[in-house]
């Protein structure tokens, strides 16, 4: 076991008992920078073009973030929330299983094929497999050096202050 005592200098005594508080807020405050840089680097980049080009914008819209202080940890977590069904199997991949497609809006569904107009009250779809689009994942691959030593320069301003 290992006790250590300052004794003398105030103000070198207050800055020893302070520093588990500055440090705790420098990170979560760092933490809290980043994962909103994160989550950006998401929606401007991995979802408008870089990984996957936006169609109705609900995947992007659905891309959020959060920073937990739980006493122990910090956390910073950027996420798709809500109720988007693709987007897992395009961080992942994956295969979909064969499936009748029926119109929901209208009496019939309407697409293009072979540059011709086409209408049909169900299509028999055969399934897919959709390779893996990592957004999140390679989102946070690009800053990981950036996020490590932004982390680690919080962390000596604050021992410094």
């Amino acid at each position: 076991m290992l006790s250590i005592e300052i004794v003398g200098d105030e103000a070198l005594q207050k800055r020893f008992a302070n520093m588990p508080t500055e440090v705790r807020k420098a990170l979560k405050n760092k933490i809290t920078a980043l994962t909103l840089k994160l989550e950006a680097h998401v929606k401007n980049d991995k979802l408008s073009g870089q990984v996957l080009k936006v169609q109705s914008g609900a995947l992007r819209r659905s891309i959020t973030s959060e920073v937990v202080d739980n006493g122990v940890n910090i956390t910073g977590r950027v996420y798709s929330a809500g109720d988007v069904k693709y987007a897992a199997i395009h961080e992942f991949g994956g295969k979909t299983a064969a499936h009748e497609i029926l119109p929901t809006k209208a009496k019939a569904l309407h697409f293009m094929m072979g540059g011709k107009d086409v209408f049909a009250k169900r299509v028999n779809h055969p399934g897919s497999v959709i390779p893996m689009r990592s957004y999140l994942r390679s989102a946070l691959a690009d800053m990981r050096v950036e996020i490590a030593t932004q982390m680690e320069q919080a962390v000596r301003q604050a021992v410094r202050e």
